[in-house]
């Protein structure tokens, strides 16, 4: 299980300490990887961006107009987090939905 998130976000260290296990790939060094991205934007679409963050708010009009990779990839706090990957499945967010179906 690979978990993605920022190391000084709350919500990133809840979900490490419930899953002890998780490897954490601190996403403030560089963007997710490729084809990890490619599956959660299928899966999740818009979704994946955080438009509350305050990379968010400091972008300009053309720049939220990019497709959600471009920004992700320019700036990769951007991401909701954290985006879970355990096996072939991916969640996003620490929700209670996610902790079901990771925690049982």
């Amino acid at each position: 299980m690979v978990l993605y998130g920022l190391k000084n976000c709350d919500t990133c260290r809840k979900a490490l300490k419930a899953l002890p296990n998780a490897e954490f790939v601190d996403v403030s060094g560089g963007p997710v990887p490729e084809p990890v991205m490619d599956r959660a934007l299928q899966a999740f679409g818009d979704t994946v961006l955080n438009t509350r963050s305050t990379t968010w708010r400091g972008l300009t009009a053309s720049e939220r107009a990019q497709e959600p990779k471009d920004l992700l990839q320019a700036h990769p706090k951007l991401m909701k987090r954290p985006l879970i990957v355990d096996g072939t499945d991916l969640y996003l967010g620490w929700t209670r939905d996610t902790q079901a179906a990771l925690l049982g």
